[in-house]
C-alpha cells in the first residue's frame, strides 16, 4: 500500500460519469470515510458498516472500478486476506469543454473531439468514450446522444463533416500572424485498411483552406492510448496533421496546400472561429474519416488550435 498520503486526481472525459456514478451512494461515501485514517480489510469494513458481506463486496467494486480505491491481497489467518485504502484524498472534476492557454504572442485551445457544433454523418459510423461506445454502431443518431461531449473517437464513411466553433481569445487591438490546427485523423473503412484515400478538407469561417488526401485508415495494432476494451483488429490511430495558414498561403506539415490567405479568414471579426472537417460529396476519394481525443490513438491531445499575433494590423 502506498501509505495514508494521498494525490489530488483530476476527474475529466470519459472517466467524469464513472467517478460520479460511483459517489452517488451514502454507503460507498462512508467507506470512502472510513478509510480516510485507515487501511482496512473486507471483514472490518463488514463489521464498521453493519451490512452483508456481499454488499460490502458490490460497493467496493464500484469504487475500485472508478479508481477510487486500491485493494491488495495479503497472508492471512485464514488464507489471504483483502486490504482496502483510498487513493485520492481530494477530487477536481474538469467538465467538458475548450482548454484556453494563453502566452506573450500565442493563443492555444484544446478542443474536445466530442464538442462539436454540428455533424452531417453516414455509416460506417460511430462515438467512443474512453470506457465504452456512444449510442448504437453505424446510426448516425448516436451523434446526437447527450454523451457525444465525451468522445474519444469518432468515424464516419464516405463523405461529411464535422464543425466546431472555437473561442477567438485574441486580444483587444491584436491581429493575428498565423492560425494553426493540429488533430489525429486518418481515413474510414471497414475494420481498417492500410490503403483506403480520403480526401478531407479544412474550412475555416467558411473559407475553404484547401485538401489533404489521407492515405488510409491505420488499425491491426495496439496503439499508445488504445483503451484495451477496444478490438485492435479495427482503427487504432491516425496520422498527426497540422494545418497552417499564413499571410502567403495555406500549409500541411510544411508543404504548401493552396494560396489562401490569412486575412481572407477574417479572424478577427467575430468572437468565435468556425472550423469544418470533411469529405465532399463531389470528392475524388471519398474514404471518410476518423478523429481521436487525448485518451484515443497515439498522441495525447484533443484538436488543438493555435493563434500567434501582434499589435496592429498584422493580417495584412
Amino acid at each position: 500500500m502506498g501509505g495514508l498520503f494521498r494525490k489530488q486526481r483530476v476527474v475529466e472525459g470519459g472517466d467524469l460519469k464513472l467517478v460520479a456514478n460511483a459517489l452517488n451512494s451514502d454507503t460507498r461515501l462512508q467507506i470512502l470515510s472510513l478509510l480516510s485514517h485507515n487501511v482496512l480489510n473486507l471483514t472490518e469494513l463488514t463489521a464498521a458498516l453493519g451490512l452483508p458481506h456481499s454488499t460490502v463486496s458490490f460497493h467496493i467494486k464500484h469504487l475500485e472500478s472508478a479508481g477510487l480505491l486500491e485493494v491488495e491481497y495479503s497472508p492471512g489467518t485464514r488464507g489471504s486476506q483483502k486490504l482496502i485504502s483510498k487513493r485520492y484524498d481530494q477530487l477536481e472534476f474538469r467538465l467538458p469543454g475548450a482548454e484556453v492557454e494563453a502566452a506573450d504572442d500565442v493563443v492555444d485551445v484544446s478542443m474536445p473531439i466530442g464538442n462539436y457544433t454540428q455533424i452531417s454523418a453516414q455509416p460506417t459510423c460511430g462515438l467512443s468514450a474512453e470506457h465504452k461506445l456512444i449510442g448504437l454502431l453505424d446510426d448516425p443518431r448516436a451523434f446526437f446522444e447527450p454523451e457525444h461531449v465525451f468522445a474519444q473517437a469518432l468515424w464516419f464513411g464516405k463523405s461529411g463533416h464535422v464543425e466546431y466553433t472555437f473561442p477567438n481569445n485574441l486580444p483587444l487591438g491584436s491581429a493575428a500572424t498565423e492560425f494553426e490546427l493540429s488533430m489525429e485523423v486518418c481515413s474510414e473503412a471497414p475494420q481498417y485498411n492500410p490503403d483506403w484515400p480520403s480526401d478531407l478538407t479544412l474550412w475555416v469561417n467558411e473559407v475553404e483552406v484547401g485538401t489533404w488526401t489521407c492515405p488510409g485508415d491505420l488499425g491491426g495494432v495496439r496503439a499508445h492510448l488504445t483503451p484495451a476494451w477496444w478490438d485492435a483488429n479495427q482503427t487504432t490511430h491516425g496520422f498527426l496533421k497540422r494545418w497552417r495558414v499564413t499571410p502567403k498561403g495555406a500549409y500541411i506539415d510544411g508543404e504548401r496546400l493552396s494560396g489562401v490567405a490569412l486575412e481572407q479568414l477574417k479572424l478577427n471579426q467575430s468572437n468565435h472561429i468556425r472550423i469544418r472537417l470533411g469529405v465532399k460529396p463531389d470528392a475524388r476519394h471519398q474514404g471518410g474519416l476518423n478523429l481521436f481525443g487525448r485518451h484515443f490513438g497515439n498522441y495525447p491531445q484533443d484538436l488543438q488550435m493555435r493563434l500567434r499575433y501582434a499589435f496592429g494590423n498584422a493580417e495584412k
